[in-house]
């Protein structure tokens, strides 16, 4: 078996064209131009790569981009000044603040002064809380990007068994509530789960974010498993990989994504869905798809 690839590059090229179109709706009827302001803290190399993707995001399509790249030592309370300036603007529609944040800023009390009808990102204990309870809310990007994904494979989770490998609470664990409300049967493991390999060898769909390159390996995948791949990790040869070894297991899985150009592209097309949402949120305006609706998206 040779998995097919799931090409994050063409469906979040898929994904931006209709966040274009849909800022096009609200200029036309309602002369709103959605806007998404990012605060970017310090000089971390990857943040700084992570922002540049996101203002070409917008340009792309249609948003207005505001990025505030403050010195590393700004202090928390310079940093909850603008977020409570921000989200005083109407003219702001989504926030984002790019983290990691230097170590003397508590990220939780940054994230808490987001109003959650600006929380993009889908972070704050509102957006969460509504996501654990089925509730109309802005998914976290990445999860959000990975059951699209599993879609646009042809996949239906309904029935399915996930297995999440990592339970952080910006991916694994609103993954595994997403894949919940669309009836997969879900597991989550993490680093003391024991006999992890058997645990994924019993999993129609797989998704690793753990942050650990080459983690998965194919004798820990089921034959035909749709395997997602969140992992971005730096390797010894400079270049990028995953949290899957991509050679063993697209031999064993129906369909796989690949690091890069897989998941990160979907979070960042993701990204401009919610600030259009956001914006039309403020308009009552019907865009024709929700991405605020965490059971179908």
């Amino acid at each position: 078996m040779s998995a097919k690839i799931i090409d994050g590059k063409v469906l979040a090229e898929e994904v931006k064209q209709m966040a274009a179109l849909a800022v096009q709706t609200l200029q036309q009827q309602h002369g709103i131009t959605p806007c998404l302001a990012v605060l970017l803290v310090g000089d971390d190399p990857a943040s700084q790569v992570y922002v540049r993707g996101k203002e070409n995001d917008c340009a792309a399509c249609g948003i207005a981009s505001r990025v505030y790249r403050l010195p590393a030592q700004t202090t928390q309370a310079e940093l909850l000044a603008r977020l409570a300036d921000l989200a005083a603007d109407d003219t702001v529609h989504g926030i984002l603040v790019q983290l990691p944040l230097p170590r003397h800023i508590a990220p939780d009390a940054v994230i808490n002064a987001i109003p959650p009808e600006k929380d993009v990102d889908g972070f704050t204990p509102v957006s969460a809380g509504r996501l654990l309870r089925g509730e109309p809310c802005f998914v976290p990007c990445t999860p959000a990007g990975c059951l699209r994904m599993i879609e646009a494979a042809g996949v239906c989770a309904e029935g399915k068994h996930a297995v999440v490998v990592g339970r952080s609470n910006i991916v694994g664990k609103p993954a595994a509530l997403l894949l919940l409300r669309h009836n997969a049967t879900v597991t989550v493991c993490h680093s003391r789960t024991p006999d992890l390999a058997a645990v994924c060898r019993t999993a129609d769909i797989l998704i690793a974010a753990v942050g650990k390159a080459g983690l998965i390996t194919g004798d820990m995948v089921k034959p035909g498993a749709v395997v997602i791949d969140v992992g971005i990790n730096r390797g010894a040869d400079g270049k990028l990989h995953g949290d899957v070894d991509f050679e063993s297991v697209s031999a064993v899985a129906s369909y796989i994504t690949p690091v890069p150009g897989g998941v990160g592209l979907m979070t960042r097309a993701m990204l401009m869905l919610n600030t259009v949402q956001a914006a039309a949120a403020k308009t009552g305006c019907d865009l024709g798809f929700s991405v605020k609706n965490p059971v179908r998206f």
